[in-house]
């Protein structure tokens, strides 16, 4: 059964109307929380077991049954060998007729086009992946009952979750980002630990913490606000460590929630039976056509019909690797073979061919571009163009893909891309490579755009959609 990441809806959420869990499952605070994971855990783990014994069932059926007739397998082949030579012959037969006239230009390059749309309609994409993809497509495991474990369950419940309610694709992303955070981790937190110590807070302590905070990347603004809180608090009251803490995790969220409220969606999702386009921009080397492969992934396996455009066309080798993860995930990729073509003209076919196939979402992979350079910028302008003349019905996105280790400077990329290519959200990427993960922070408090996926390592399930609770919890997990 898929897992709709975009609506993180599962098993035990579909049923609107299901009963309440009894009491005794639910996240009581104080109930054991160890005793909660474990029961998540044997859950999940007979569920585990179920489906390995269903799979094995499935590969001896075939071993167990009537084995085929070998009359039909020989004469399947002869009979489309024959039908599919018929037309050759019967092509062969009339006399050669004289050469028409050469057409012009702009008819040779509508004739591609129309060629390379019929291509593109008339081949389904393959029905199983390549035989490489197994390691992409496999299903997460189940693995020990440890710290990470009870450390994801324990996010789970307090988001309200029922023991019957985890799935092993959450577990399995929870330990993933915590594991992607750790650079960051390792100076953020082990410094604002040192900082809060055992006593309650002071002002001493605070201005420790914001030396702390800016370190991390989270930003001027993000800083202060955070800090004025605290010092609001401090001022009403004792502050002990822990109070300090869950008070500073609410200040982050609050900074991470206020841009996503204030979008039209709190969580980017396609449309079911509507046309959605998505471009991703940004600067080179940020991680933009591998972001773009993760989401095609991540489409797939939440039940949406996906289609890519390689309108990278600047690029040395940008299309290969577009068709490469197009590969990796059953994707068909749309692209024109030919030397520096037209990004929009790209863009013009997969629109066409989406429309036709009644596809639900078009990934479209542009060229890396300085924010700086105005004829670039305008380019952009011109694909949106494109989109808006031929789908004028379609629910379009621009989302900025951010390397987490340019920290300010990717900041200033953002504010940059927010005011000349019309942004509507922020992808944050390899944030496992840097100890800078406090920049969606600054992203979401100086640019005011909404964190909507985060990327946390190389993998080609190592991106999601972006959760402010579960991504403050990885970043202060003691």
């Amino acid at each position: 059964m898929a897992y709709d990441w975009f609506n993180r809806t599962g098993p035990g959420e579909s049923e609107a109307g299901a009963p309440p869990a009894p009491a005794a499952d639910a996240p009581d605070p104080n109930a054991e929380a160890l005793e909660w994971a474990r029961q998540a855990y044997a859950r999940l783990k007979a569920q585990q077991e179920a489906q390995q014994l269903a799979e094995q069932v499935v590969e001896q059926g075939p071993q167990m049954g009537s084995p085929p007739t070998p009359l039909q397998d020989s004469v399947q082949p002869v009979h489309n060998s024959a039908g599919a030579s018929a037309p050759s012959s019967a092509a062969l037969a009339p006399a050669p007729e004289p050469a028409a006239a050469a057409p012009s230009l702009l008819e040779q390059a509508a004739a591609q086009r129309a060629e390379r749309q019929q291509a593109i309609t008339a081949s389904p994409p393959a029905d199983t992946p390549p035989a490489d993809t197994e390691t992409d497509t496999a299903e997460p495991s189940l693995g020990d009952f440890d710290t990470v474990f009870t450390w994801s369950a324990e996010v789970l419940a307090a988001q309200g979750k029922r023991a019957d309610q985890v799935s092993l694709e959450e577990i399995d992303w929870l330990g993933r980002l915590r594991g992607g955070l750790e650079k960051t981790r390792q100076g953020f937190v082990t410094q604002l630990l040192d900082k809060l110590g055992d006593d309650p807070l002071t002002p001493e302590v605070l201005d420790d913490l914001e030396t702390t905070l800016l370190r991390a990347d989270v930003g001027v603004k993000a800083t202060d606000q955070v800090l004025d809180a605290l010092r609001q608090r401090l001022n009403l009251e004792v502050v002990d460590p822990s109070e300090g803490l869950r008070f500073l995790k609410e200040q982050l969220r609050a900074i991470l929630d206020k841009p996503i409220k204030a979008s039209p969606a709190a969580l980017l999702a396609p449309q079911r039976q509507q046309l959605n386009v998505w471009l991703l921009v940004g600067v080179n080397g940020v991680g933009k056509t591998t972001t773009l492969g993760k989401l095609a992934n991540l489409a797939v396996r939440s039940g949406y019909s996906c289609l890519i455009a390689a309108a990278d066309t600047f690029r040395a080798a940008a299309v290969q690797q577009v068709q490469a993860w197009g590969e990796r995930s059953n994707v068909p990729v749309v692209a024109n073979p030919s030397a520096n073509a037209d990004p929009a003209a790209v863009v013009y076919d997969a629109i066409g061919a989406a429309q036709a196939k009644g596809t639900e979402l078009v990934l479209v992979d542009t060229a890396g571009r300085l924010q700086t350079k105005h004829n670039l910028m305008e380019e952009l302008a011109k694909v949106r163009r494109i989109i808006d003349k031929l789908a004028p019905e379609a629910v379009v996105e621009s989302l900025l893909v951010l390397d987490a280790s340019q920290g300010q400077n990717g900041l200033r990329q953002a504010m940059a891309f927010a005011k000349a290519a019309g942004l509507t959200g922020v992808v944050v990427t390899k944030l496992d490579g840097s100890g800078r993960g406090g920049v969606a922070l600054a992203v979401a408090s100086e640019a005011g755009l909404p964190i909507r996926f985060i990327g946390a390592g190389e993998g080609i399930r190592d991106l999601r959609p972006f959760n402010s609770f579960e991504f403050v919890e990885a970043l202060l997990a003691r």
